[in-house]
């Protein structure tokens, strides 16, 4: 005759199946299972995960998540991962957090542990994905994410612009690479990744248009003006190792330029402009002051074209009706240099009549 099962004994078998990665409905039902059979697939330690997941994602995803992904495995390598709990996870953010480095635009480590949070979801969210995991049991969920501050970044004024052009152009070991990094940055109001990304091939002369790759794997041809492009164009031929598929801005050398490049322009902005410094102001400041004009003078619908917007946001649910085609960025953007555009002929008409 078998022994009564006691309270005891259900806590430890439920330990037992949390331990093995088994929902005790799963026994009865077979639900998650492929044809009523239970994944046999051992589950992965975190160590082992990482990897799998790196390949999966694209390189800036991989690149933007590998510090955090590190901390991740130094602290549980060995962890399977449905043994990690959503209290260690947040534990960890609060440690990422505290360790993060402090600048003068810190916001106490928010953004660290918004990253790290990020990236323990996009692992299990994998991990689920391969059928590995019961979406009821991914951790990483449930933990929040703080809500983001509004950006402190906003448009510079037109003498501040000028003064940081001149900057640029008159101090450095390359003012010609630098000027034409925030001339590329303030026409388009491209990402530093659009910019590092770019290559000959994604030069379209006749339509003065180039091929903008950004966060999300998202492509746009953005319109710039004819003298970019002529420099755009020069600067290639001039650098470039013939190669279309290349990267397109480089040293004098030849070598193609990386993130250090953009800390190396606007750390020497920051040292001869105070007003630089305390603002803290980098590439993605020529961005916001682009896409603020922008919009002031041609409204948000051409604003939204114009900075690579997804077309669905949060922002206000008309935004999905009222859509730019590229001719009407190409006009903000002839407005915005003076010059004409193939892109923007009804604006070429105009100038050419008065």
């Amino acid at each position: 005759m078998n022994a009564p099962v006691t309270p005891q004994d259900l806590e430890a078998a439920r330990l037992l199946l949390s331990r093995l990665g088994v929902d005790p409905a799963d026994l009865v039902s077979g639900a998650g299972t492929v044809e009523g059979a239970p994944d046999q697939r051992p589950m992965p330690t975190i160590r082992e995960w990482i990897p799998v997941v790196a390949a999966l994602v694209s390189p800036s995803t991989a690149a933007s998540y590998g510090s955090y992904w590190n901390k991740a495995e130094a602290k549980w390598g060995d962890r399977r991962m449905n043994t990690i709990t959503a209290s260690e996870i947040k534990t960890m953010a609060e440690t990422v957090r505290s360790s993060a480095r402090v600048r003068r635009n810190s916001r106490g480590g928010r953004n660290a542990v918004e990253n790290f949070v990020a990236a323990m979801r996009c692992l299990y969210k994998h991990l689920v994905n391969d059928g590995r995991l019961d979406e009821r049991h991914n951790p990483a969920i449930r933990v929040t994410k703080p809500r983001r501050n509004p950006s402190t970044r906003r448009a510079l004024a037109g003498n501040r612009l000028t003064e940081l052009n001149d900057v640029v152009a008159s101090t450095g070991d390359d003012p010609e690479l630098d000027s034409l990094i925030c001339r590329l940055h303030e026409e388009t109001a491209c990402r530093r990744g659009g910019a590092l990304t770019l290559r000959p091939r994604d030069l379209d002369r006749q339509q003065c248009a180039i091929l903008l790759r950004e966060k999300g794997e998202t492509e746009r041809w953005q319109p710039v003006s004819p003298t970019l492009m002529r420099h755009l164009i020069a600067h290639a031929e001039e650098r470039g190792s013939g190669d279309p598929e290349g990267q397109l801005l480089r040293y004098a050398s030849g070598k193609p330029i990386t993130d250090r490049r953009y800390d190396y322009l606007f750390g020497r902005v920051q040292n001869e402009l105070d007003w630089a410094r305390t603002l803290q102001v980098s590439a993605h400041w020529l961005r916001h002051t682009t896409l603020t004009w922008v919009e002031r003078h041609f409204g948000m619908g051409v604003a939204r074209a114009y900075a690579g917007h997804a077309e669905s946001g949060s922002d206000m649910t008309t935004t999905s009706y009222v859509k730019a085609d590229i001719g009407e960025v190409a006009e903000a953007l002839a407005a915005l240099t003076g010059e004409p555009h193939p892109l923007a002929p009804a604006r070429t008409a105009r100038a050419e009549a008065e």
